[in-house]
């Protein structure tokens, strides 16, 4: 992707490897995933929080479905203090997902199953909180599976008639048994075999604030902590959760960002002629 260079608010065309300068590249859009690189020794925020910047000035920043039309991103280094860049994004418009015939108890769960769900969601957050420094992603993106698309990021759900919270992932219809590769480098951070809405989950840290997650698996080929390179068998497609069918359900998180799997990746048609 070209490079988008960006112009500080002092109003001048800033140069690579100058404090305070932005190189900035990737869709500038909600679910977009930009990748940034400032001189190093430069502290970076945006989106209200310190962002990881390695040793070589390079960072990334996750934009979510709701990402707001502009973003501010601060630079900071003791050559130049601090400089502020603002960064349009292009607002995206979501499809409407009708599911019907769900079990009631899975659209409004009893006490004991929001018990469950509750727990299920700590043991996430606590896998997301496993963070690695190293750059993993570097090794690029591929599809962790090819097939029909069932399902697309931020769609809005309906199930039984009632709104749920958006669609974050994209889904992949396959049979149960169909292998699920590593879109990129990682290293394993949870694998359950059986969580209320997402069944047999596994999640991926990639690096500086990124993981991804593959949900309603049948069976799980890694371990937590094992390192995995793309292209690994890491898991089986399967029906478990809340599922109407078999499918890959695929996330990508930036930190609390949830961004699209579809950005990352060249065309589902094209990924599979390769």
């Amino acid at each position: 992707m070209k490079s988008l260079w960006i112009k500080g608010l002092i109003g001048l065309a800033l140069l690579p490897g100058l404090a305070g300068a932005l190189e900035l590249s990737g869709p500038r859009q909600q679910g977009g995933l930009l990748e940034g690189q400032v001189a190093p020794g430069s502290e970076v925020e945006a989106l209200g929080r310190s962002i990881p910047v390695d040793a070589a000035g390079r960072f990334i920043i996750g934009l979510g479905r709701d990402a707001p039309a502009q973003i501010e991103l601060r630079v900071r280094s003791a050559e130049a203090g601090e400089v502020r860049h603002q960064i349009q994004i292009a607002q995206r418009d979501y499809a409407i997902q009708h599911i019907d015939g769900l079990p009631s108890n899975q659209v409004s769960p009893d006490a004991e199953t929001l018990a469950r769900i509750r727990r299920d969601g700590a043991a996430v957050r606590a896998a997301r909180q496993t963070r690695h420094a190293e750059r993993y992603f570097d090794s690029g993106w591929i599809w962790p599976a090819t097939g029909p698309i069932s399902g697309v990021y931020g769609s809005q759900r309906i199930l039984n008639g009632k709104p749920r919270q958006p669609h974050y992932g994209i889904d992949i219809a396959r049979p149960t048994g169909t292998p699920v590769r590593a879109p990129a480098d990682g290293v394993v951070t949870l694998a359950a075999d059986d969580l209320f809405f997402s069944g047999g989950t596994l999640i991926v840290d990639h690096g500086q604030g990124l993981s991804s997650s593959f949900l309603h698996l049948s069976a799980m080929r890694v371990e937590v902590g094992d390192r995995v390179t793309q292209g690994q068998v890491i898991a089986e497609i399967g029906a478990t959760g809340r599922v109407t069918g078999a499918h890959l359900d695929w996330r990508i998180n930036w930190f609390d960002q949830r961004i699209d799997p579809a950005l990352l990746v060249p065309p589902m048609q094209k990924a599979i002629s390769e």
